[in-house]
């Protein structure tokens, strides 16, 4: 895969705006480098008026639906964060009640398969908000108040078998292994 390629994909995967910085600690690559595949990249965009483009703003980057579509992207997204939940995202929306805070990571593994989506349209309804954590240098989602709120509970604690599930210890098991998994993976 190209650079250009790899870089188009982490863009498109993440939830927020990325430095040429974080992208070439990711890719290992020097962020001059990095900015100049992204200057390319947003040329091409607008060259071949894509459907995407990416934008720039205090030196982070992220790809977005084009400017020219904002209209049918507003229906679009007017219709997911109004009607009712899909199946996979009450599944993630549970995790995230359950086990929050969680990471994406820990989210995917547990489910299985990628949630960027997911969690971009529980971001957008308000049901979950995300938390940076400096010292790790992680991004963790739980569930809002409004959540809790449409519940009629008190408290998250109040969920049905919250204490149980809370800990679960299969869940650990499962992320260990995938983690495990991962790094066998990686070192090959």
């Amino acid at each position: 895969m190209s650079l250009r390629s790899k870089i188009e994909s982490l863009l498109f995967v993440a939830n927020k705006p990325l430095t040429a910085k974080e992208l070439g600690g990711i890719l290992e690559v020097e962020a001059t480098i990095i900015e100049t595949e992204l200057d390319n990249l947003m040329e091409d965009y607008v060259k071949n008026e894509s459907g995407l483009q990416v934008i720039k703003n205090n030196y982070k980057y992220q790809l977005v639906s084009a400017a020219a579509n904002s209209d049918v992207v507003a229906s679009f997204i007017k219709d997911e964060t109004s009607g009712e939940l899909s199946r996979p995202s009450l599944e993630a929306l549970t995790i995230i009640a359950y086990r929050g805070p969680i990471t994406k990571v820990d989210l995917d593994r547990i489910r299985g398969v990628n949630c960027s989506l997911i969690i971009r349209n529980l971001l957008l309804r308000g049901l979950i908000e995300e938390k940076f954590e400096k010292e790790k240098n992680e991004t963790y989602y739980l569930v809002t108040m409004d959540f809790v709120r449409h519940l009629g509970v008190n408290s998250i604690d109040d969920l049905p078998d919250y204490a149980r599930l809370n800990q679960e210890e299969a869940i650990e098991r499962i992320l260990d292994a995938a983690e495990a998994a991962e790094e066998a993976v990686a070192s090959n």
